[in-house]
This record gives structure tokens, sequence and C-alpha cells, in this order.
């Protein structure tokens, strides 16, 4: 049972950061336009730029648990390499335990006041002529501790069910 929760889990953020990896061809796309716009023909718009931080935001924010689910954050391959896959599981629940969910937590409890405020006002930029949506981007800093912390939940289940596999 565990491991259908686990496995939905990995769905979702595998959807997720595929997804919102697009957002980087069309990040570089938009910044190409946005550079030969002002360069060549004098000329550019404040909403198109202000895209570009729109994009690498969610980008960002959107693709924390896939990157954890990829195996692709920073870790201390050195010493964690080596070790024998009990050791890694190990390893895995006590920096899940005491690292990854206590940070979840904080960037989740400071964020929401920050992000409960953005939507009470339904903020925009504050640029003329940019983006209506601010309190939408900032929404993905809520996004991110919940889906980093649903891959870690994930990923703890998979530790567990190592360390009890031959038990």
């Amino acid at each position: 049972m565990f491991t259908k929760i686990a496995d939905r889990i990995d769905a979702v953020n595998n959807f997720i950061g595929r997804g919102v990896s697009w957002l980087t061809l069309l990040m570089a796309l938009v910044m190409f336009v946005t550079v030969i716009l002002r360069y060549i023909f004098n000329m550019g718009w404040i909403w198109m730029q202000e895209s570009v931080v729109f994009m690498h935001g969610f980008v960002f924010m959107l693709a924390g648990g896939y990157t954890l689910l990829a195996e692709e954050h920073v870790r201390i391959d050195i010493f964690y390499r080596p070790m024998s896959e009990k050791k890694q599981a190990i390893v895995n629940i006590i920096g899940i335990l005491f690292l990854l969910f206590p940070t979840c937590f904080i960037i989740f409890s400071y964020g929401f006041s920050y992000v409960s405020d953005s939507w009470s006002v339904l903020e925009g930029s504050m640029e003329a002529g940019g983006l209506p949506g601010v309190f939408i981007l900032k929404t993905s800093i809520l996004a991110f501790p919940i889906l980093v912390g649903l891959q870690g939940v994930a990923k703890l289940i998979r530790a567990f069910n190592t360390l009890t596999a031959s038990a």
C-alpha cells in the first residue's frame, strides 16, 4: 500500500517536472526575441521581460520535487555512493527526517503569510505594462515545499522498504 503511495507521488512529480521543463525552452526563446527586439529594432515590452522571470521562478519552484525524484539534488557522493544500499537508506531516512522535512516546514510556514498577503491584494507587477499575476508566481513558493516534501515521503517509504526487504 505504501509503495503505491510512493509510486503516485513519483508520478505527480514526474509529470510536473517534465511539464515545467518545457518552460526552459520557452524561456530561452522569449529571451532571444527580447534581445533581438531591443538591440536590433529598439523596442521591447516589460511584460515580455517579466515573463522570463516568471518562467524561471516556476521552473525552479515546481521542479524541486522532480529534482529530488531524479536524484539530481546536491549530495556528497564521495561518501554516499560507495555505501551499501542499506546504509544509503539509513542516510536517506536521517536526511529526510532531520533536514528535508524541517526545511520544507520552515519554507511553507514563513511563505504562507507572504503568499496570502499577495493573494489578498491580487498583487501585480510594480512596473507599468508588467504582468498582473505576481500572486500566482508567489504561490509557487508554497508549491515548492509541498512537492519536495511529498517526494521526501516517497523516498522515505522506499528507504524503509530497503531496510525491511531482507529482514
